[in-house]
């Protein structure tokens, strides 16, 4: 299934995605909705370009009919993203820790001025594989993910605002 958000922000791009790049707005992101805690696994830089892993936990409700084949507790991923903050392009994948067969995300994501800020533009794929079940999955993962943006474009906006002042 494919996916696309929009976020808008009132900074500039690079300001956005320092922030999103920023250890300690990765771990503040931990109160945003259906996710457990955010770890930062590594995070390295070569020029311009960062390699950024986070781990997530899903802490949102399943239906019976997915923790039938999947167990709640085993809802772990790594955010494995790739930013060039020279062209603010970034192509991320999501991998489970668990059930790697069973989900593939892929994406991309460009940060670009619009008017006074900027516009964050995310654009990717997610497939389940499961039996009967698998398309419902995938239409609850992209609206957690529709969810989780709206939810950290408002943390981010009051991240950039406190640290305006």
């Amino acid at each position: 299934m494919e996916f696309r958000i929009e976020q808008r922000f009132d900074a500039s791009a690079a300001d956005v995605e320092q922030a999103l790049l920023d250890p300690a707005f990765i771990e503040a992101s931990a109160v945003l909705p259906k996710l457990g805690r955010s770890e930062l696994l590594s995070q390295t830089a070569a020029g311009p370009v960062v390699h950024t892993r986070i781990r997530y936990a899903f802490t949102g409700e399943l239906s019976g009919a997915v923790r039938r084949v999947v167990n709640p507790d085993r809802l772990t991923w790594i955010h494995d993203a790739t930013t060039d903050t020279a062209t603010h392009h970034t192509t991320f994948e999501i991998v489970p820790d668990h059930y790697r067969e069973l989900l593939r995300a892929t994406g991309t994501v460009d940060v670009t001025p619009a008017g006074d800020g900027c516009l964050r533009r995310a654009a990717g794929t997610v497939s389940v594989s499961v039996p009967l079940v698998g398309a419902r999955v995938e239409r609850a993962v992209v609206s957690g993910l529709e969810e989780h943006a709206a939810a950290e474009r408002d943390l981010l906006a009051r991240w950039l605002a406190d640290r305006a002042t």
